[in-house]
């Protein structure tokens, strides 16, 4: 039997190592986007916007499985609630979500919204799987990168990330796509946690380069939180193959250069 996936996300940077890995399994690929794109002979571009519900009716049609990948610095939660009433709609069959690590625990933004997000598909009706993940080496890297552009590198004191590769979420999302329903699943990070001191030292060592790097202190809730290691796993985890080091390697070409954690 063929199943139909509508992909939302399909592309961003997760959705682009998704959707070969879907295209090589016995099924037919919808991929929502909110602007035309040229014809692929893999899978099928269908309009629509989930920030305000237009073209999901369309998009909807015929589908088993939502592979929900799409997400933003804002508006998750509004997205994913128009995206669950098309879905209820249409009698889709299973919805796969990937979340983030610590979205019930960390009080800033962003993870309130993934969090929302979250409660908008647990109370859609539709059998569900959520995946929280750790931050993916690519977004690290555009923190580090931005970190390391001052004079002086700061290092927010207590903040520690997992980060953890798209190549191996994508293919745990896949995993999941063909599984039952499991609701809430093991966390996914990285084989190591480290600093931002530390990533900033192999990122720089990469470059070849050098930046003081001191200590700053994140004010507030936020700051309680990350310092807590609210954004880090306490559960049995699902660990990434790929590290850090290897992200940068692969990246920068310069794998020698690479300054490595110390035990």
């Amino acid at each position: 039997m063929t199943t139909s996936i509508l992909v939302t996300g399909g592309t961003g940077t997760l959705g682009g190592h998704v959707l070969p890995l879907l295209t090589r399994t016995k099924t037919t690929v919808r991929v929502l986007t909110r602007h035309d794109r040229e014809p692929d002979p893999r899978f099928d571009h269908v309009r629509g916007d989930l920030a305000d519900g237009s073209g999901l009716e369309s998009a909807r049609e015929g589908v088993d499985v939502v592979l929900h990948l799409a997400g933003g610095p804002k508006g998750d939660d509004v997205a994913t609630q128009n995206l669950m009433r098309a879905a209820s709609a249409a009698h889709v069959e299973k919805v796969v979500y990937i979340s983030v690590i610590g979205a019930d625990r960390v009080p800033i933004g962003w993870f309130e919204s993934k969090f929302r997000a979250e409660t908008a598909i647990v109370e859609s009706g539709i059998p569900w799987t959520i995946l929280r993940a750790a931050q993916f080496h690519d977004l690290v890297l555009k923190t580090v990168t931005t970190l390391a552009k001052l004079p002086v590198m700061p290092n927010p004191g207590g903040l520690r990330f997992q980060p953890v590769d798209s190549r191996d979420v994508a293919e745990r999302l896949v995993e999941l796509t063909f599984a039952d329903p499991a609701r809430l699943v093991p966390d996914m990070a990285g084989p190591q946690v480290y600093t931002v001191a530390e990533l900033g030292r192999s990122y720089l060592g990469a470059l070849g380069k050098r930046r003081p790097i001191v200590p700053v202190r994140i004010p507030g809730k936020a700051g309680r939180a990350y310092r807590a290691g609210a954004n880090l796993s306490t559960e049995e985890i699902t660990v990434g193959s790929r590290t850090w080091e290897a992200f940068l390697g692969e990246r920068y070409r310069q794998g020698s250069a690479l300054v490595h954690r110390t035990p």
